[in-house]
């Protein structure tokens, strides 16, 4: 047994690379020649003998340094490496700063958001600050049971956003899973009450599919009474079925009318902002009757950034509430939508027209999702995208005028 004086008076003759002094339960104080005097605590896990460091002397005293051999030897008894959990927390202090949900959903927020869309971003952030936080932000989040995190998504539920009920519950996943990463939580609680959750039945965007019918629909547009623009907006929906939100923003600048293209930049189409960055442009062929429709806007809007500009700023894109408005004048509210106009595309193109699901994806710019592994899969089928949507565009005029067309038996 060491005493305090033996541990002061210490030193190691300069012929040896260390001294050590042993106390008991395997402490030792080794000195080097220099003068300088370290702890450690040597013990052994599978016949294999580990020296733990417990701090220097004199800025830990004997009995201080015995205190931390015992606890040491306390984690061991309790089958646990004391080095390894050791380097466990030196990790847990490294990856992040606080334990309260708060604290946590920040972030992972901060650390998602270089990754993330604007967005997702945003909707993230919104679900945290919204749904999560006014109820067990303050809460240490490996405290919080899976019965409370699902009474505060019910919430989400009994105000009646039926729809964002998953949203948040995935949300809530990627804090726990990153918590679990970072050591601030055991496990990640968010499967427990995945079957318990509000059910909100997913509906698809209305859209029409049968062709006797999207004839009829083409016919109201042409008798539609509303501005240019809004007319010209319609009139391309159907033949491009591009997202409304690629529609509404085209820009003169992206349109190559004598080669019959639209360029989309990689920038404005639906990806990561990884994609974003490193993605290509969506190039969609432009049918005869598109480039028709476009040099006779060209006239009126050829002057503005965008093709389908702003009726109250012209500075701006068409919003997305302007073809939707015109639809349900129509009397189509309720049957098709905007963004419905892709549904009918891809339905009629594949069903009617036999055309291959991959050029179509294509087309969509669904690229790789059927087939062949996302990103993997890098093929546009420009050329064939080019014949099918120019068949498209002469199969709409055909349904435009009543031809090929069965008619619809009414009843008496």
């Amino acid at each position: 047994m060491l005493t305090d004086a033996q541990c002061k008076n210490a030193t190691c003759p300069p012929d040896r690379k260390q001294a050590r002094l042993y106390d008991s339960g395997g402490l030792f104080l080794q000195v080097s020649p220099a003068g300088s005097k370290r702890w450690f605590w040597r013990y052994s896990v599978n016949g294999a003998k580990k020296d733990m460091a417990l701090g220097s002397y004199p800025d830990i005293g004997l009995k201080a340094a015995r205190n931390a051999r015992d606890a040491a030897k306390l984690k061991k008894t309790e089958g646990v490496d004391p080095i390894q959990a050791r380097q466990v927390e030196k990790l847990k202090a490294r990856v992040g700063s606080g334990d309260t949900l708060e604290a946590v959903a920040r972030d992972w927020l901060a650390r998602g958001k270089p990754a993330w869309s604007d967005t997702h971003f945003e909707r993230e952030q919104r679900n945290v600050e919204k749904d999560l936080l006014p109820w067990l932000g303050r809460r240490k989040i490996s405290d919080i049971e899976p019965v409370e995190l699902l009474s505060v998504i019910q919430k989400v539920a009994e105000r009646g956003a039926l729809s964002v009920v998953e949203r948040v519950h995935l949300t809530a996943r990627g804090i726990w899973c990153h918590a679990v990463a970072t050591g601030r939580a055991p496990r990640d609680i968010t499967s427990d009450i995945k079957k318990a959750l509000p059910r909100h039945l997913k509906k698809n965007f209305p859209a029409i599919v049968e062709p006797a019918e999207l004839g009829e629909l083409l016919r109201a547009m042409d008798g539609y009474k509303g501005g240019p623009v809004v007319r010209a907006g319609l009139k391309l929906a159907p033949i491009l079925f591009q997202r409304p939100g690629n529609l509404r923003t085209m820009r003169w600048e992206d349109l190559d009318l004598e080669r019959g293209l639209w360029s989309i930049p990689s920038e404005d189409m639906k990806r990561t902002k990884e994609q974003k960055a490193n993605g290509q442009p969506h190039i969609c062929p432009l049918p005869r009757q598109a480039v028709e429709l476009l040099r006779e806007l060209h006239h009126l809007t050829g002057g503005r950034e965008y093709v389908l500009p702003g009726l109250r700023d012209p500075k701006t894109p068409m919003s997305e509430a302007g073809l939707s408005a015109a639809l349900n004048a129509m009397g189509y509210k309720g049957r098709q939508t905007w963004h419905g106009f892709r549904a009918t595309g891809r339905t009629i193109l594949r069903q009617v027209l036999k055309y291959p699901a991959d050029v179509i994806e294509a087309q969509l710019a669904h690229v790789g999702q059927i087939t062949h592994g996302g990103a993997y899969d890098r093929a546009t089928h420009q050329e064939e995208r080019t014949v099918m949507i120019q068949h498209w565009a002469d199969f709409l005029d055909r349904l435009r005028t009543g031809a090929d067309v069965i008619p619809l038996q009414k009843a008496a």
